[in-house]
């Protein structure tokens, strides 16, 4: 059923080049292809992603200069729009749209969204600025008119940190398959070691920084390296860049390993390597993992929280290791590179397709929309 007068908002404070704006994306699509019309509200329109919004999509800039102000214009922005839902992601995105909606008479249903598992990620934060969101979760997420959560794994940790009731949480996967991630796949690419003949290549991707513990990642690489010839390619930006590049050479691996840097289309590497590698010390739901069954690979995780573990169905279609045991995941690497065999997942994967999770969020906007 199409709805073409009908709005839905999303909201973030700026467009970053991390898997939730991708899946956001993604979402965004599914609204589109259901008929809505969809903004994208930025607190400030700036970020690597952000040539990544499609043109069917509104791009809406308040020129917010801090939290404070994106509040008031994200409040005018309600009265005037009024779309029927405002979805919001990452802090401090959510407690400004719960606070925006609080300043002004609306019946938008205003959804937050939490992409990780608090409990771990809040735990590793120096950033002192975010050490007040536990408090302003418990604070103002009750005032949510739902939260929704990426995985049982981020649901639990949420709980567990907030008095939010549970029947204010639902859980919906990521939509992570869209339908040009296979032709992408397929562009050509001119790195010397993905050419035919050459010694296979272990892949990892994320952003460069603890979370992702990639430290853990060479050290099995290296193990690897020492049984059979292969390379190691990492894909992502971050702060860690250089500490990485001299671990490799601490390793003595360092003509072995490609430290890439943020590349604008990682799924022709992905699809190109003989094992996708997470090595994360926590998630929410890993984005790169769902991509890469999707793109028919091998793959091994650390049995993180959380995620990993659902994605996988409990190790059924992928390996699963302790978090930083550098030991198992060699073994589990070279298990991989041993073997070559891979389960048809594709039914498994559909739940994590665009059109499971758009019609999760419709059917959710609709209930509430009624419940009001």
């Amino acid at each position: 059923m199409s709805h073409p007068s009908t709005t839905i908002s999303f909201f973030l404070t700026y467009f970053g080049g991390g898997g939730a704006e991708r899946v956001l994306i993604n979402l965004a699509n599914g609204f589109v292809k259901s008929g809505y019309q969809v903004d994208f509200v930025l607190g400030q329109a700036w970020g690597p992603h952000l040539k990544k919004i499609p043109s069917e999509i509104t791009v809406v800039d308040l020129k917010a200069a801090g939290s404070f102000a994106s509040i008031r214009k994200l409040a005018q922005y309600l009265k005037h729009k009024e779309p029927q839902a405002l979805i919001s992601g990452m802090h401090f995105a959510n407690e400004v749209a719960i606070l925006a909606k609080r300043l002004v008479k609306t019946n938008t249903v205003v959804i937050a969204t939490e992409h990780n598992t608090l409990t771990h990620s809040l735990r590793h934060n120096k950033n002192r600025k975010k050490r007040i969101i536990p408090f302003a979760i418990r604070l103002l997420y009750p005032w949510a008119d739902r939260v929704v959560t990426v995985s049982q794994g981020a649901t639990a940790s949420l709980t567990e940190i907030s008095s939010i009731s549970p029947d204010k949480i639902t859980t919906i996967y990521n939509p992570v398959i869209a339908p040009d991630l296979f032709s992408k796949a397929n562009a050509d690419i001119d790195h010397p070691w993905f050419q035919p003949g050459e010694p296979p290549v272990i892949i990892g991707v994320g952003k460069l920084e603890p979370q992702k513990d990639f430290p853990t990642l060479i050290r099995a690489f290296a193990r690897v390296r020492k049984q059979l010839s292969c390379r190691l390619v990492i894909l992502g930006w971050g702060p860690d860049l250089e500490k990485l590049k001299e671990f490799t050479a601490e390793m003595g691996v360092q003509d072995d390993v490609d430290l890439m840097g943020y590349v604008d289309n990682p799924y022709p590497y992905m699809a190109r390597a003989q094992v996708f590698t997470l090595s994360s010390a926590w998630e929410g739901l890993p984005t790169v993992l769902i991509e890469a069954l999707a793109l028919g690979k091998p793959v091994v995780s650390t049995d993180c929280p959380s995620g990993p573990r659902e994605i996988l169905q409990g190790g059924k279609y992928g390996a699963l290791t302790p978090v930083g045991d550098d030991v198992a995941l060699a073994a589990a690497i070279g298990d991989v590179l041993g073997q070559q065999s891979q389960s048809d997942v594709s039914e498994w994967l559909h739940q994590f397709s665009i059109e499971a999770s758009t019609n999760q969020y419709l059917d959710l906007i609709n209930t509430l929309k009624t419940a009001a």
